[in-house]
């Protein structure tokens, strides 16, 4: 069952689903490491929890909604994030990079036009909450830099 809806999330762009039938509720979303399935609140049984491979260990806890995070660097646009200003290009940060306020931490493209993202702040970049080249929305929290 995972499987089929880690498919529908590549399949439509999607970064989480939530899909709730019979009474039980499944959420998987490409950013969590763990797919949480729950019953419904009248059931006596705990809600269980499936562990999902993680491809890369965070050096930090992610915090519930990393937009709340007071170092969250939210995308100003719908578009498409990249990490590096072309193709095979050495990326503008990682994480453990020690940026400077304006120093440019990624791209992101909406309609044709490659918009440099600055940094608001100096700090290390912590996270990088985005794939390169993944469809992104205004608001949406693409790094954190503590």
């Amino acid at each position: 069952m995972q499987r089929r809806h880690q498919k529908l999330l590549e399949e439509t762009g999607l970064d989480e689903i939530e899909i709730e039938q019979n009474g039980m509720r499944v959420r998987v979303a490409r950013h969590s490491p763990v797919m949480h399935l729950s019953t419904g609140p009248d059931s006596a049984a705990p809600p269980a929890a499936v562990t999902v491979p993680t491809p890369v260990p965070m050096p930090v806890p992610a915090p519930a909604d990393p937009a709340k995070h007071p170092g969250a660097v939210t995308s100003p646009m719908v578009g498409t994030a990249y990490r590096a200003a072309e193709p095979g290009a050495k990326p503008f940060v990682d994480v453990g990079t020690q940026v400077k306020i304006g120093d440019t931490l990624l791209i992101v493209e909406a309609m044709k036009t490659m918009n440099q993202i600055p940094a608001p702040k100096a700090g290390t970049v912590m996270q990088i909450l985005f794939e390169d080249g993944q469809p992104v929305e205004y608001g949406q929290p693409l790094m954190i830099i503590e």
